[in-house]
């Protein structure tokens, strides 16, 4: 499934938006833990008295709510405010990675995708203790401060305050659906947002937060690396900045770049850029045999980065976990959808 679909009536040219129902509110979900649908169009968030005007208008990585009870806006307050004061302080004379996982979409494959990121990565970098997760219901949980720009923002703030810029690390994996514009926050027809390549850079410098592990799975995500590429930076992104990316159907437990590199790369006992070149091969592969056009992953790792990767990931796990979840591809599931048979590896 393409992951390129947010944003209506401007934003038009830029972004794929998905059929939408322009009827009444759907009946309550019988299940909790069941996330709101999308069934109304994305919203024009920019503004602007011309086309580029519009564009640099999307840095301040706009936000919309609507239609959440006062209630509902003080739950999710509390529940933010206590996984951040849960957060383990940092240890002077070594390098701590601090994780964030943040689902930006209620889809619920990004809320169960950024969960198990989290735990992964906990691992990988021992941060078991210094690991937010912002995801929303998945239906068969609701137990996390749910993800939005305003969410992530605070987050990096935060953990800014927490942190020694000289000797710790931000490892942050978001997942969402993307524009051209950025990281798309869209949470039923309720939450709207952009995360910008600027905006989260500014966030970023602003928090103090130096050392960064970046991993961005959404379409277009590759408009990230050029502007956040630096000598102690590595950024990895699922798809070039022209192209989408897959696997982002809601009941799936992953999109195909997760899968390949959360769920398979990662749980290895290798360093991030052998993992990342591991992972854009399956992804080809995957690509390939669904006879998709290719998304073409990126990897950028900057001089200074390489030093404190091999500080910080040191201490990973010898033993490779092993993946969980349903496979984002299903080449079974693909034929028979298709009325053919099996087909031979190439």
């Amino acid at each position: 499934m393409n992951r390129g679909r947010i944003i209506a009536g401007a934003v038009a040219a830029l972004l794929a938006v998905p059929a939408l129902s322009q009827s009444a509110a759907p009946a309550p979900p019988a299940n909790p833990y069941q996330p709101p649908a999308h069934t109304q169009p994305f919203p024009d968030l920019g503004s602007g008295e011309s086309r580029e005007a519009w564009r640099r208008s999307f840095d301040l990585n706009p936000e919309l709510h609507r239609g959440l009870s006062p209630a509902a806006r003080r739950a999710q307050a509390v529940r933010l405010a206590a996984a951040l004061d849960a957060l383990a302080p940092q240890q002077p004379g070594r390098a701590d990675a601090f994780v964030v996982a943040i689902a930006l979409d209620s889809d619920p494959v990004f809320a169960r995708e950024a969960r198990e990121a989290g735990r992964v990565l906990a691992a990988r970098y021992n941060a078991q203790e210094r690991t937010l997760v912002l995801a929303g219901p998945d239906g068969a949980r609701d137990d996390a401060p749910h993800g939005s720009v305003s969410a992530l923002m605070e987050a990096l703030d935060h953990i800014g305050r927490m942190i020694d810029p000289a000797e710790d690390v931000l490892v942050l994996y978001t997942t969402s659906h993307g524009t051209e514009l950025g990281l798309a926050y869209h949470w039923g027809d309720s939450g709207y947002g952009v995360v910008s390549p600027a905006g989260l850079k500014r966030a970023l410098d602003e928090a103090g937060i130096r050392r960064r592990v970046l991993i961005l799975s959404a379409c277009y995500s590759g408009v990230f690396v050029p502007v956040l590429s630096g000598p102690d930076t590595a950024i990895l992104t699922a798809a070039a900045s022209t192209r989408s990316s897959f696997g982002c159907v809601a009941e799936n437990d992953w999109t195909f770049f997760g899968d390949a590199l959360i769920n398979h790369a990662l749980r290895q006992p290798v360093g991030l850029e052998e993992a990342a070149r591991t992972a854009g091969r399956m992804v080809a592969e995957w690509e390939a045999r669904a006879r998709l056009l290719a998304s073409l992953p990126q990897v950028n790792i900057g001089a200074g980065a390489r030093a404190w990767l091999a500080e910080i990931e040191a201490a990973m796990p010898e033993i490779a976990s092993a993946p969980v979840g349903r496979p984002a591809f299903d080449e079974t599931a693909l034929n028979a959808r298709a009325g053919k048979g099996p087909r031979a590896a190439p």
